[in-house]
């Protein structure tokens, strides 16, 4: 009998989103998973067995896209609030805001260069960005409906596009040109992408079909109808031999595309699973759906060829004669009434390794707004936005266990009984001493101390608040200085043009008298 470990199985099942998961994305080096939800939530989940997860609550509406930078310092995201936020994965929570579409924002992919962002709306237009400028850089305008996906080809010279017109649309970066339009659809076209040479696309639609055409002889090349619902997502392998999709049908279909067969089937999500993706190296994929699970899934099939696999399981003969593919769970005997050519992978995968996560809840700590010129967002001021945070820990089985805040009453220093309007006063601009700070007990009289390592994760929000009063009042005093060399420059010259209508002789008429200078 054939190991199970020949066939892909469920790793982790990973629990923290309130509702539908309609995106997931893997870092380059496979150690963190980012998902995003219609909770309005960005979670970034650490994959080793005791790391600590963020959640990201800044938006104000689902998003609908995730996708980490290629170098891994950045995870962009796209949101129905119509805007694109910029995030650096850690505990300061920090973001940037692109704004330029005028409807939800569909996708959002980086360039493989990390150099620009190609966004997708429902206000029919794709919008690439500049990273490094935070800024909008041009548009392109040819979709006649909703724009739902958009990415960059691997050379960052095409790209491809599709949408609720029904079409595919290929682009030239260079001349910002729509250079190809395939329009091979009975539905929308939900999804598309690059394979990892750059000579092929795959695009898949509500009509429950995936196609893949070859853009260098601008021909269907295969076309797939394996899902009996329309089809939500889907995935490339690194090595372009096998392709991942999910469906609204609640499966997971896994393509041989050297073969132009469906090899396996996954079942695990309750109801339609929204969005797969494969790891960078292919060894993981990771699944959510409207069950608000995300699953990591172990690939397993991609060590060996697709004819080792259809003869370790022939041999998993059952007393039946001829069985077809057994399900891998449960290994049982059972009838057979139409051949299936695929392999049937069950949701009874024991799943061993999901421990409770812990999750760290991030509000905005600060962010920059960019605009669809080539300006950063500022107020009128001159100075960026810069608002304070809020730092949750929780677990799923504790609940809301701690709450940090930078606003007034969440950080007190012992400060004797001198009274709790001095003490209410001190808040403000409260330092902590040697790392420790105290929290106040539930009749918020007396104080217990916090571990250090613990504390750590409200200080930056309080230093970037004193930062930012700093900021302000050196910008007042700057003003001030300047309104006051306005107007002594003005006095001057009043008593410069007073002295020369008042000139006595033998002085020079330009000169003040002494007695003033």
């Amino acid at each position: 009998m054939a190991s199970v470990l020949d066939d892909p199985c469920m790793e982790r099942l990973l629990k923290g989103h309130k509702n539908t998961v309609t995106c997931v994305h893997f870092s380059p080096n496979s150690k963190l998973l980012a998902s995003g939800s219609v909770d309005k939530s960005l979670m970034i989940w650490n994959l080793s067995t005791k790391g600590r997860s963020l959640r990201f609550v800044n938006h104000q509406d689902t998003i609908t896209g995730v996708q980490f930078c290629p170098v891994g310092n950045l995870v962009a995201t796209s949101s129905k609030d119509r805007m694109v936020r910029l995030w650096k994965p850690s505990l300061k929570g920090e973001s940037t805001v692109f704004k330029a579409h005028t409807a939800a924002v569909r996708s959002v992919a980086f360039s493989h260069d990390a150099m620009r962002l190609v966004t997708a709306s429902d206000d029919k237009s794709v919008k690439v960005w500049s990273v490094s400028r935070r800024c909008f850089i041009y548009s392109l305008n040819q979709h006649t409906n909703w724009v739902r996906c958009a990415r960059f080809s691997p050379d960052s010279r095409l790209v491809v596009s599709c949408g609720d017109d029904r079409t595919v649309r290929l682009w030239d970066t260079s001349s910002k040109n729509c250079i190809n339009c395939f329009t091979d659809y009975r539905g929308s076209a939900t999804y598309v992408d690059f394979n990892s040479r750059g000579t092929c696309i795959a695009s898949s639609g509500a009509d429950s079909t995936l196609q893949i055409w070859d853009i260098r002889t601008n021909k269907l090349i295969q076309h797939y109808r394996v899902h009996s619902a329309g089809v939500n997502s889907f995935s490339f392998h690194p090595s372009d031999n096998y392709l991942i999709s999910g469906s609204s049908d609640g499966t997971i279909k896994i393509l041989d595309l050297l073969e132009g067969r469906l090899i396996y089937t996954l079942h695990g999500h309750k109801g339609a699973v929204l969005t797969v993706a494969f790891s960078r190296a292919g060894e993981l994929f990771a699944s959510g759906g409207v069950d608000s699970q995300v699953m990591l899934w172990k690939t397993n099939f991609d060590t060996k060829s697709y004819r080792e696999i259809l003869e370790q399981h022939s041999r998993r003969a059952t007393a039946n004669p001829s069985p077809h593919l057994t399900d891998i769970h449960p290994r049982v005997p059972h009838p057979h009434q139409t051949h299936t050519p695929d392999i049937q992978v069950g949701p009874g995968v024991t799943d061993t390794h999901s421990a409770e996560p812990n999750i760290v809840e991030l509000r905005e700590a600060s962010h920059q707004d960019a605009h669809h010129g080539n300006d950063d967002h500022h107020t009128d001021d001159g100075h960026a936005h810069d608002s304070q945070s809020s730092v949750t820990t929780t677990t799923e089985d504790e609940g809301w266990t701690k709450e940090e805040s930078s606003g007034e009453g969440s950080r007190r220093k012992r400060r004797g009984d001198k009274g709790r309007k001095r003490q209410d006063k001190d808040v403000r601009t409260q330092q902590e001493d040697d790392g420790v700070k105290y929290w106040p007990d539930e009749e918020g009289e007396t104080a217990h101390q916090v571990d250090p390592s613990e504390a750590t994760l409200g200080q930056q929000p309080v230093l970037n608040s004193i930062l930012q009063h700093l900021v302000k009042q050196l910008d007042v005093l700057t003003r001030t200085v300047s309104v006051l060399e306005e107007r002594l420059s003005r006095t001057e010259d009043k008593v410069d043009e007073c002295l020369a209508q008042t000139h006595h002789p033998g002085r020079p008429p330009d000169r003040a008298p002494d007695h003033l200078t």
